[in-house]
């Protein structure tokens, strides 16, 4: 089985813009993707370990992956899945996460010479001239479609600021970014990012009339991506050998649920599970 159907067949796939181009390159190993990570608390979450589980898949086929740090939209705040507006972090606090979400991530990604990327898109998104990022973008995003968004339609009637609005222009400027520093052609993200997703592809289209890709995930097969696993966080987990071991083992169950059970401090039930999956 390719690793494209693979995806599929563990639930892994919700929704793409192309299958036919984006299982040619993932299965060739020709795709050179981005998976976004927001430094919003000082270590990832489980949420965010599938997505590096689905990224270290990829990477083992022959493909590029970018983790891409969003220091930068995270002085925005992301308002999908969002009842009210994120508390507003400080520019040393976003730092000290995104030095975290670094140490963390290398344990799990080869990010050696060649093999995959780690940016922060701080690098230019503090850097842009509002004024030029309006008539250099602008132009191309409609109002009235990005308020049809999912992340937008949930939040209307409790009041959605001006900036977090702009984060679907900052989300899918940072694909067009990308797109011209790496040859990045295609992001991956969780479902609820499909708008933004797009929003990114089609500022590529417009800007450079080149094609780029979009892939949201999906919940998997045991429904553990989708699951609300934002306050599961790795922190305990990724300072030891065990989840690094189990992870490159090639198991994101096992070390989904070594990490669940470490961050719950219930080492009883790590025991259990490493012998469980090691028939000893």
């Amino acid at each position: 089985m390719q690793v494209y159907d693979e995806l599929v067949a563990r639930g892994l796939i919700a929704q793409v813009t192309n299958e036919e181009e984006i299982k040619k390159m993932v299965n060739e190993g020709k795709a050179v993707f981005y998976i976004g990570f927001d430094p919003t608390a000082d270590s990832l979450h489980v949420g965010h370990f599938m997505a590096l589980c689905l990224m270290k898949r990829l990477q083992m086929a022959g493909n590029k992956p970018i983790a891409l740090i969003g220091g930068g939209t995270a002085m925005i705040g992301d308002p999908s899945g969002r009842t009210d507006m994120r508390q507003m972090m400080t520019v040393e606090t976003i730092q000290h996460n995104v030095d975290c979400f670094k140490k963390q991530m290398s344990r799990f990604i080869d990010f050696s010479e060649g093999k995959a990327l780690m940016v922060n898109n701080a690098d230019w998104l503090l850097d842009l001239n509002y004024v030029e990022l309006l008539r250099e973008v602008g132009p191309h995003f409609s109002v009235n479609r990005m308020l049809t968004a999912e992340c937008y339609k949930q939040r209307m009637e409790r009041g959605l600021s001006f900036l977090e609005f702009n984060y679907m222009i900052m989300q899918s400027y940072d694909f067009y970014e990308l797109f011209q520093r790496y040859g990045c052609n295609m992001q991956f993200g969780g479902d609820d990012q499909w708008s933004n997703m797009l929003g990114g592809t089609e500022l590529i289209r417009r800007k450079l009339g080149k094609d780029a890709y979009a892939e949201g995930i999906g919940a998997g097969m045991d429904g553990y991506y989708g699951a609300d696993m934002r306050n599961v966080y790795l922190s305990a987990a990724a300072e030891t050998e065990l989840v690094e071991q189990r992870f490159n083992a090639g198991s994101e169950l096992n070390g989904f649920i070594v990490i669940v059970a470490v961050a719950q401090a219930n080492l009883k039930l790590v025991a259990a599970v490493l012998i469980l999956m090691n028939g000893a």
